[in-house]
């Protein structure tokens, strides 16, 4: 389960349905031009907190179908309702999904034991592998060392996808728990956490910047730190660039440009304008 995982984006037409013949070719892209060695499916990437249960499943079945064993899979199943979480781990085992992912529970400030309990309850309905998704910027939750210490005791939990800037918690984490996998969740911090020896990295912009991201994971594995900040430099560019048109719109543009049926954003989430199309594909010919 080490390496680079893309957060797996998801095509959607114009109406907000699942364009199955997009989803498959960003799959194919992923893995055939980005190389990457897994995907994380339905996270916040994949708009998986703007769409129904059923198309989260049906979403889940197209990517394990198109992908068969030939990377790791892992399903991202959290929910404010517990009961879907439940369901949607269910049904990612019964697909044979390699591990299964949740987000922390958000919106309500649920306290550590109501925590646990959410994820104790996903645990005990499934036999499969879990990593907790910790990204406090978004939920508002942040866990401390013996907090996660606790969620670690099961044994079913394997790792974290780690996305939060705090290096002293990342750099406990790694040294309390060796044998569990610790996941970077920031592309821009991606050589900083390498650094301090995490296992892999799930980044949304490795569905465009896949090769190079792995570049610095692999260099900085290999000592060569200095080779690896240069392409960490250009991968932040990058990364600023399609942060000031619009991330997931952007990512869709430039998957588009490059000849990939990415679709649409869901709504709310805004289309981009001609210039919007424009700069992207600008970024796509300077960085891509």
């Amino acid at each position: 389960m080490k390496g680079l995982f893309s957060a797996l984006m998801c095509s959607f037409d114009e109406q907000g349905n699942i364009d199955e013949k997009g989803l498959r070719e960003i799959v194919r892209y992923n893995i055939d031009v980005s190389k990457i060695d897994g995907l994380y499916v339905n996270g916040s990437t994949g708009e998986n907190f703007l769409i129904s249960t059923e198309q989260k499943k049906r979403i889940f079945e197209i990517v394990k179908d198109e992908a068969g064993d030939s990377v790791k899979l892992i399903a991202q199943v959290g929910s404010l309702n517990v009961d879907e979480a439940v369901n949607l781990a269910k049904f990612a085992t019964d697909l044979n999904y390699d591990a299964i992912s949740a987000v922390t529970p958000f919106y309500y400030k649920f306290d550590f034991e109501e925590i646990k309990d959410y994820y104790f309850t996903i645990l005990d309905s499934v036999d499969n592998d879990f990593i907790i998704y910790s990204i406090p910027a978004l939920t508002g939750v942040n866990m401390n060392l013996e907090q996660f210490g606790e969620l670690f005791e099961n044994e079913k939990v394997i790792g974290v996808k780690f996305t939060a800037p705090d290096f002293f918690l990342l750099e406990r984490l790694r040294h309390a728990y060796p044998e569990k996998f610790i996941y970077s969740g920031f592309d821009e911090m991606l050589l900083s956490a390498s650094v301090l020896n995490v296992d892999g990295a799930i980044g949304s912009t490795f569905n465009v910047n896949g090769q190079r991201a792995k570049q610095i994971f692999e260099l900085a594995q290999k000592g060569k730190i200095d080779e690896a900040r240069e392409l960490q430099k250009v991968s932040n560019d990058l990364i600023s660039a399609i942060l000031d048109n619009g991330l997931y719109q952007t990512i869709k543009e430039i998957l588009k440009y490059k000849g990939i049926s990415a679709g649409f954003c869901r709504k709310p989430m805004k289309a981009l304008s001609e210039e919007g199309v424009l700069k992207a594909r600008e970024i796509a010919d300077t960085y891509l």
